[in-house]
């Protein structure tokens, strides 16, 4: 990123769900924000409207999988077949990896189809021992130009983005901040 300009990349890892991305998406309209939305397929194949909406607002969508995968956990083979289901509903160029990692032989294959992304500031809004106010707190204090800020679009964060993610923008916009998606 130019040194001269200030941004950030907001990013919705695990989604879309009912429960939480109407909140999201709603957020990020009233603040005039765009994201990048890193979905999962098999939640793309239940609420196909959901990601109509995302799309439909000018958000960006990236591959997060079919089935939220461990890279560690699964063949290589099947983390790349897994990856290429979820993108037959997805259509992406952008893949984003579950738990911010991969094998260098599941890198080497999805980054001649992908534009892999990872993040520098996860939010950790999905943990049970953080609280709304850690998770605000934890974008204040990494947050740097460019950064990649994951927050979760999932039942375990939804609680806490009701609180964070408005503070969040807010208090990034208050620092100069703009807000960028991926090309």
């Amino acid at each position: 990123m130019d040194r001269d300009e200030r941004a950030v990349y907001l990013t919705f890892d695990d989604g879309p769900i009912p429960e939480a991305t109407p909140f999201i998406l709603d957020t990020l309209r009233e603040y005039g924000v765009k994201a990048t939305f890193f979905m999962v397929g098999d939640n793309v194949r239940k609420h196909p409207e959901l990601f109509e909406r995302i799309k439909a607002e000018g958000h960006q969508v990236g591959n997060h999988t079919f089935n939220h995968l461990g890279a560690f956990k699964h063949w290589t083979s099947t983390y790349i077949i897994n990856t290429h289901k979820a993108n037959e509903l997805i259509d992406a160029h952008l893949f984003s990896p579950p738990h911010g990692w991969m094998r260098w032989s599941e890198y080497y294959w999805l980054s001649k189809k992908y534009r892999i992304v990872m993040w520098d500031l996860v939010t950790r809004d999905y943990s049970k021992w953080m609280t709304a106010e850690d998770v605000l707190a934890n974008v204040k204090r990494y947050a740097r130009n460019g950064s990649i800020i994951t927050f979760h679009d999932s039942l375990k964060s939804i609680d806490k983005l009701h609180y964070a993610l408005p503070q969040a923008i807010e208090w990034l916009k208050q620092e100069g901040y703009a807000f960028r998606t991926f090309e």
